[in-house]
């Protein structure tokens, strides 16, 4: 029989920042945004310590603070983090939730004119204001991001293109392969289209009128979302374009390869990911050998790019799908921790 949950023994605390970066964003989401943090019973007990930060990176449909929250049968982020101190598997971190929520559902954690420059939010913005606000060690070699699904998508990317700012990075079940994970969702996408006239922006307002989701609604808000991070253009009416014929549903390479350049096992040919990557202390990926959206054939292929160029890193496989395996945090967060205080 499961134990009774512990209390946390820490403390949840949350600041209101007012975003120059998401200022004017396209979709006119919140510029002034709540951050959270969670701060271990350590912070105040000892005043004149300093700590790691772990930013955690959320998945598609989901926000940082929703990773506070009370679960059921499980425990959230920070409890998670207290149990693995309190078994010696780590030491105390301080951990920052961004909130990165938008219009089309979530996140790549990169920037985008159609979306907003969230990376430039994470780095420019909340890394400054964590640093400024609490006892960090104010240094990039003692910050971690990890993150799973979108919010993996988001570790490995930033490893690739913002390594300056992160000491390591772990990778759950990311976005990766496009080829694989997302186009076999087109046929969902176009269907639900053409319902609305092949009109995306007439879907959008269909879909923000509804009192609740519909079961191919998910694939296709995601879809629209990868658009406007990929293929972003303020040019056209929705600010971005889509990667295939509406009526015929026949694809077109040209805007799929500007997907491409975004897509992990790609964006790895660059000599500019690979140097990226070699100035980390440590590389964690893992992926479920069941996973729905097919994302451990992505992560194989990455996994066996990185060795051939030499890049270290941890890379492992379970059991699972993509659903419900926050318990892979276990792994992954006592792993970062050893890759930036050891």
């Amino acid at each position: 029989m499961r134990k009774k949950k512990r209390l946390l023994m820490g403390r949840i605390d949350t600041f209101l920042f007012d975003s120059r970066v998401l200022r004017d964003n396209a979709l006119g989401d919140p510029h002034r945004r709540v951050v959270t943090v969670y701060l271990p019973p350590e912070y105040d007990k000892y005043p004149n310590r300093r700590f790691p930060v772990f930013v955690d990176a959320v998945g598609f449909l989901g926000a940082g603070p929703a990773h506070v929250n009370w679960m059921s049968f499980n425990e959230n982020v920070p409890l998670r983090l207290e149990r693995l101190v309190r078994q010696g598997k780590m030491g105390p971190v301080i951990a920052v939730f961004p909130d990165c929520w938008t219009r089309l559902g979530g996140n790549q954690y990169i920037n985008s004119s159609a979306v907003g420059d969230y990376a430039d939010y994470i780095l420019k913005e909340i890394l400054p204001e964590t640093d400024r606000r609490y006892r960090t060690f104010k240094n990039p070699r003692k910050r971690a991001i990890f993150g799973k699904s979108s919010g993996g998508y988001g570790a490995i990317v930033h490893g690739m293109r913002y390594a300056r700012h992160w000491g390591a990075i772990a990778c759950h079940s990311g976005d990766m392969y496009f080829d694989f994970c997302y186009r076999p969702d087109i046929p969902k996408v176009l269907n639900t289209l053409a319902k609305h006239g092949r009109k995306p922006e007439r879907y959008l307002r269909a879909f923000y009128a509804k009192k609740k989701m519909e079961t191919d609604d998910p694939a296709v808000i995601m879809f629209l979302a990868m658009a406007a991070f990929y293929d972003p253009d303020p040019r056209t009416p929705l600010g971005f374009h889509l990667p295939m014929d509406l009526y015929t549903g026949e694809f077109d390479d040209r805007r799929w390869a500007r997907w491409l350049r975004h897509d992990p096992i790609h964006m790895i040919k660059k000599t500019s990911a690979k140097k990226q990557l070699l100035t980390l202390r440590g590389i964690y990926m893992d992926c479920g050998t069941k996973d729905q959206w097919h994302m451990h054939y992505g992560a194989r292929i990455l996994h066996e790019r990185l060795k051939t160029l030499d890049i270290r890193h941890c890379y492992e496989e379970f059991d699972d799908n993509h659903s419900s395996i926050d318990y892979r945090m276990d792994v992954s967060l006592p792993w970062l921790y050893r890759c930036i205080m050891g």
